[in-house]
């Protein structure tokens, strides 16, 4: 049995993880913290770490990189693990992040999702294959009316990925309004889309001389976010110190 405490558990994320855990025989979630006020919370809910008593084996963060400080001190004074969710993190926090993850072991990943990373992988290997015999890259995101920031982190992660893939000589093209020229080799366009309830939904195209591979990821509901988080709160506990990836969940 895994014991997890959740931190932003009274969020749309965190609501969502607390109902899935509830049908997973293998994990519990042994506490919260929240800032908000919440009403029937299912386990007891604290408004900072240092309130919280409750033995655990993992920390789940679905929240905002507020705090993270203080989360991070927790964590490596109970030596557990932490399944960072979050994003948004300053160039700061993230230090102390890496610092952190010398002495505890520490998951982060720009998509928690098990199909997404599978993606990763899979855009690697088509790059490897694909991009010496002339094909063009091009990734296409398209996520609901109210978010804030394009592209996706997850485009930019599948971006990565291919251009890791490829000795990191490809540019990342995000606008060709001004571009008055054929496009060149060495070039990812990355195009986002904004609109309605879409989930999300990434779609890589690998464009040749008479023949066109899609590979495509699309998330219906924020569930997929949830599953990914609780198996890598099962996964991480006994690691070693050390940042991991949702990669290493999926093997």
């Amino acid at each position: 049995m895994t014991n997890i405490i959740l931190r932003g558990c009274r969020g749309k994320m965190g609501n969502v993880i607390t109902q899935m855990v509830e049908e997973d025989e293998n994990a519990l979630i042994v506490a919260g913290i929240d800032v908000s006020k919440g009403r029937d919370d299912k386990y007891p809910v604290f408004y900072s770490f240092m309130q919280c008593k409750v033995p655990a084996d993992v920390i789940i963060d679905f929240s905002s990189p507020v705090n993270v400080r203080e989360m991070l001190d927790f964590a490596i004074m109970r030596n557990i693990g932490i399944v960072l969710c979050t994003t948004g993190f300053s160039k700061e926090d993230q230090g102390l992040i890496d610092e952190a993850s010398k002495q505890i072991p520490i998951l982060r990943s720009a998509n928690m999702s098990m199909g997404v990373n599978l993606i990763f992988k899979l855009v690697e290997e088509a790059a490897r294959v694909l991009a010496d015999s002339g094909f063009d890259i091009e990734i296409i995101e398209k996520h609901h009316s109210k978010k804030v920031d394009a592209p996706s982190g997850t485009a930019l992660a599948i971006a990565d990925s291919i251009n890791e893939a490829l000795d990191n000589q490809y540019e990342y093209v995000y606008d060709r309004t001004d571009i008055r020229a054929p496009r060149v080799k060495n070039e990812i366009g990355i195009s986002s889309v904004r609109g309605g309830t879409i989930v999300g939904e990434h779609e890589v195209i690998f464009a040749g001389s008479d023949e066109v591979i899609e590979i495509k990821h699309t998330a219906y509901s924020k569930a997929i976010f949830a599953k990914g988080a609780i198996q890598a709160a099962k996964f991480l506990p006994g690691k070693a110190p050390g940042m991991y990836a949702m990669n290493d969940v999926i093997g």
